[in-house]
């Protein structure tokens, strides 16, 4: 028997990549740039965002640097199954925002033999895990963490500060209501 050759990146298999870090820490232009790479080797690709996420635009991926590829708006994760079926290269913005079903057609993705990429949050305003992300990073091949920098002191920042006073865990829009903060400067809300 004959030891198998390691391979450094998959071949004839499908994957899944997740891009997590905290607000303003370059999620979306990493996946904006891993998209445009695919799309220089010519593969085909397919780009989706939650409903919920009209910031910038209804039917594009948009980075805070206003970088923007085209996306399909969905409301629910399943349909992109349906959507993506020439793909060969599956680009989600916005993770924290699906459904817990995320995780189910992620890996109904890679199994057809797709790599899937997911950008999103890991933790909320209250530094907790901000599902299903973390169920997202425990079944991917490939993890990337982004880092912001900390508006109070300069230090790498990892936590996303909601500096106003609002208790629902989703409050889209209100890009100037968080900060990027370090461990050390992150003050989560006391309720």
């Amino acid at each position: 028997m004959t030891a198998p050759t390691i391979q450094y990146s998959p071949q004839g298999t499908g994957w899944i990549e997740v891009i997590a870090g905290c607000m303003f820490s370059g999620k979306t232009e990493e996946l904006i740039r891993r998209i445009r790479r695919a799309q220089i080797a010519k593969q085909e690709v397919a780009i989706f965002k939650p409903k919920l996420d009209n910031r910038y635009s209804s039917d594009h991926i948009v980075s805070h640097s206003e970088e923007k590829l085209l996306s399909t708006a969905v409301e629910h994760p399943s349909e992109i199954i349906a959507l993506s079926r020439s793909a060969q290269v599956v680009g989600i913005d916005e993770g924290q925002f699906f459904s817990p079903d995320l995780v189910g057609v992620a890996e109904s993705l890679a199994n057809q033999g797709k790599r899937v990429i997911i950008a999103g949050l890991d933790q909320d305003y209250r530094g907790v895990p901000f599902e299903p992300m973390p169920q997202l990073l425990a079944i991917a091949e490939y993890i990337t963490k982004t880092l912001a920098i900390c508006v109070i002191c300069g230090n790498p920042a990892d936590r996303t500060q909601r500096t106003t006073i609002a208790h629902e865990r989703v409050l889209v829009g209100a890009r100037d209501s968080y900060e990027a903060r370090c461990r050390r400067c992150f003050a989560p809300p006391s309720n």
